[in-house]
């Protein structure tokens, strides 16, 4: 969401979104659609938006601009699943009115019709959003942005917008927005955590029209490099004990690890009023400074769906990155999703790990495991085109015995493009890069540098789990205790896996598996 882009850039994207559209042929754009990822069939789109399940169906829906391949006049897009996997985009849902454009927020399955717009057939889904006034920001106001709700009593195939919009008013407050609401069940009352500039604001309701401020978290906390967006607060029980901790995740732009935006997280314990991060979480956050969700370029705000089965958490991510994100090599469309997550809460000495790891439904789209075990030597080919697509893969990486040195694997094509990356077990990093990807001449600090996270130990054992997709890679180290996420963008799909390295007596198991969608 950039809603600092004034109503004269917004026209001006308009209008080059449509001419640049004219101009893609379809080969280009087939060359850089993802597999199995989402992505629009054209137009633009960023953060996603009202994540629920309901009936069998997982819903989607996305900060969307139709008739441009840039950030224009928001509109809610949506898609649909039935495994988070394969996805079905729909017509729009929500559309810009008199009160602005449509932008991001959260939806709700009002099981107790608290609301009172269901039926004595159908709970109400109930879509909580920001209304984004251009005219206001037009006129420099500082009231540009209030929260508005619209319900649907047929699984979101038709919306209603509420009459008295808006729900939630600014009180003199430039960004103000993206709602993201949950049903405190200890308490009885939805709780919605909104981000409010370089803070979170959260307020409470017993039907989801009237609001009440309760307090505030963040101011001097963790990252702030630029705007607050896109919070999430949640419970999690703590893996391996029945202590129960809540989570917020705040994205923010600019100022990620590695540049432009990224999404942060904080640990800790929730009144139905008051958010106080956890003593051993702010020893950690005193060490840190911010503690991230994923330190790739390409993750940005990761939400989390409502009302999924069996209480897990489920997240998704906007796949691009700010500093480029409307200057990609794609024309017709532009952006995609990460893979669905479920995410987990660890406790360790050093404090907690919100750990992200691909949701199980992807296992049963994976072919037959290709299965290698290999002695390293310092150049070591491990898959070639004749053996698996690389460019939808899902592969398992064991490395066993590791010593105190460099570990390089490298994505490559025929053209001798290459998208690098691994772990320095010397200087304790996980790496990527991707200088040599192909397009690479785009957009602010596409390139450059190379994106790294910081390890806490030299590594003898290491598991790290691949999710490739023609154009994007995702990287779980560890069972998702370190994520890197990136795109990029190849002359032609990469077709080989090779591991290079400065040390002895390794050794690496893997199985890699096709993934069959189509």
């Amino acid at each position: 969401m950039r809603k600092i882009i004034s109503t004269l850039i917004i026209a001006a994207t308009f209008q080059s979104g449509l001419h640049a559209q004219s101009d893609a042929t379809p080969s280009e754009e087939q060359l850089y659609r993802p597999n199995f990822h989402f992505s629009p069939k054209k137009g633009w789109m960023n953060d996603p938006n009202g994540l629920y399940y309901k009936d069998g169906v997982y819903h989607l829906f996305f900060q969307y601009y139709p008739d441009g391949n840039k950030w224009g006049p928001m509109h809610w897009g949506h898609a649909t699943s039935k495994d988070l996997v394969r996805w079905e985009e729909q017509p729009i849902a929500l559309y810009p009115d008199d009160l602005g454009y449509i932008f991001s927020g959260s939806a709700v399955v009002d099981k107790n019709n608290t609301s009172g717009f269901g039926d004595s057939k159908n709970n109400p889904v109930v879509a909580i959003y920001t209304y984004h006034n251009p005219n206001r920001e037009k006129d420099g106001k500082i009231d540009v942005e209030s929260q508005g709700i619209a319900y649907s009593l047929d699984n979101s195939k038709t919306w209603t917008k509420y009459s008295s919009n808006p729900v939630l008013k600014n009180p003199g407050i430039r960004d103000f927005r993206d709602p993201k609401v949950i049903w405190d069940t200890k308490r009885k009352q939805w709780v919605m955590a909104l981000a409010a500039q370089d803070r979170a604001h959260f307020y409470t309701s017993k039907n989801l029209k009237d609001w009440t401020f309760q307090s505030e978290f963040g101011k001097e906390l963790g990252g702030h490099g630029g705007v607050w967006e896109c919070p999430d607060l949640f419970p999690l029980k703590v893996e391996g004990s029945k202590e129960e901790k809540w989570v917020l995740i705040v994205n923010i732009n600019p100022g990620g690890p590695n540049k432009g935006s990224a999404g942060q997280y904080f640990v800790g314990d929730f009144d139905g009023k008051t958010f106080k991060i956890d003593e051993h979480f702010t020893k950690q956050l005193q060490r840190e400074k911010a503690v991230w969700l994923d330190w790739g370029k390409d993750n940005y705000a990761s939400v989390s769906f409502d009302n999924v089965p069996q209480d897990k958490r489920i997240i998704i991510g906007w796949m691009s990155n700010w500093e480029y994100a409307q200057e990609v090599p794609t024309e017709l469309w532009r952006s995609s999703t990460t893979v669905a997550r479920e995410v987990s809460l660890k406790k360790t000495k050093d404090g907690y790990i919100l750990k992200n790891v691909p949701v199980t439904q992807l296992k049963k789209y994976q072919g037959k495991p290709i299965t290698k075990k290999i002695s390293l030597k310092s150049e070591n080919q491990l898959i070639s085109k004749s053996e698996i697509n690389l460019s939808k893969a899902v592969i398992d990486l064991d490395l066993k015995k590791m010593n105190a040195g460099k570990y390089t694997f490298s994505l490559k094509n025929t053209l001798g493009e290459e998208v690098l990356f691994g772990i320095d077990n010397k200087t304790k990093e996980l790496f990527i890069d991707r200088s040599k990807s192909g397009k690479t001449d785009f957009g602010k600090n596409y390139a450059t540098p190379i994106t790294k996270a910081p390890l806490n130990e030299i590594y003898v054992n290491a598991k790290m789990k691949l999710v490739i997709d023609k154009t994007s890679i995702e990287i779980f180290f560890n069972d998702g205790e370190k994520v890197l996420t990136e795109i990029f963008f190849p002359n032609e799909n990469f077709s080989q896996l090779t591991l290079n390295t400065n040390t002895n007596g390794t050794s690496l198991e893997f199985n890699a598996y096709q993934i069959n969608t189509k």
